[in-house]
């Protein structure tokens, strides 16, 4: 009856779900606390079994969502207590749990690049750049990234240098580039016509075939001067003649 008695405080607690207390409405078949009140245990073997067809179900329940688990995130360590006897549905929450966590992380992820589109990446870079195998990948990269770089400095010093603006495009740069050309031509052309007082190229072509030939004998003659009056500078040669008179 002790027994019974604490039984009937459990089904009446507040904890207690109020599937597993009701009064029973047939004949007096229950038993009797010492103070003459029901206690409603006739349902209670049939809620029992149904309990009990829910926590054998529980395992089968758990051993579903692990398989799916190892679908969707096969790199959780599985659970040292999969063979355990009893699974609680802590057990089975911890796992969805899991699987809608990779779900929520994959969503946020979504505008990550898929494998194809990398190896599609991959493969176009090698391509542009010639690169025979994937190994050789980065190492173009790096060399592409110094290169980039030296050639930003070298059209950053340029648009300083020629007073352009820095949103001018290379073709600007180019062309600048070769109008200073242009002028510089211009003027050594001009220089020279000056020099040896001609405005005629063949007039140009002539004078310098006349150097040619008279620089070598002139120089020869020099050499000569110098070693028979033993002197080292063209600056001494008259007051050395002089002398010799």
């Amino acid at each position: 009856l002790k027994v019974l008695s604490h039984i009937d405080s459990i089904l009446r607690s507040p904890r207690a779900p109020p599937l597993i207390y009701r009064r029973s409405k047939g004949p007096v078949q229950n038993y009797t606390k010492e103070n003459g009140q029901e206690c409603g245990f006739e349902h209670l073997p049939l809620t029992i079994e149904m309990w009990a067809d829910q926590l054998m179900a529980l395992k089968d329940l758990h051993r579903s969502l692990r398989k799916l688990s190892l679908e969707l995130v096969p790199w959780h360590a599985a659970d040292p207590q999969d063979n355990r006897e009893s699974i609680r549905v802590e057990d089975l929450q911890f796992v969805v749990d899991a699987i809608l966590e990779e779900i929520e992380n994959k969503e946020k992820n979504s505008q990550a690049p898929s494998l194809p589109t990398l190896r599609a990446i991959v493969s176009h870079f090698q391509k542009l750049f010639d690169v025979n195998s994937v190994s050789g990948v980065y190492p173009r990269m790096n060399e592409v990234y110094t290169k980039l770089g030296e050639m930003t400095n070298a059209m950053r010093n340029l648009h300083e240098l020629l007073e352009l603006d820095c949103s001018a495009p290379p073709t600007v740069v180019v062309d600048t580039v070769g109008k200073l050309c242009d002028i510089i031509n211009e003027n050594v052309t001009e220089q020279v016509q000056q020099l040896l007082g001609t405005q005629d190229i063949h007039s140009i072509i002539k004078k310098l075939e006349e150097h040619e030939c008279f620089f070598p004998p002139f120089q020869a003659l020099v050499q000569d001067l110098l070693c028979l009056l033993e002197i080292s500078n063209l600056d001494d040669i008259l007051p050395a003649v002089r002398n010799l008179k």
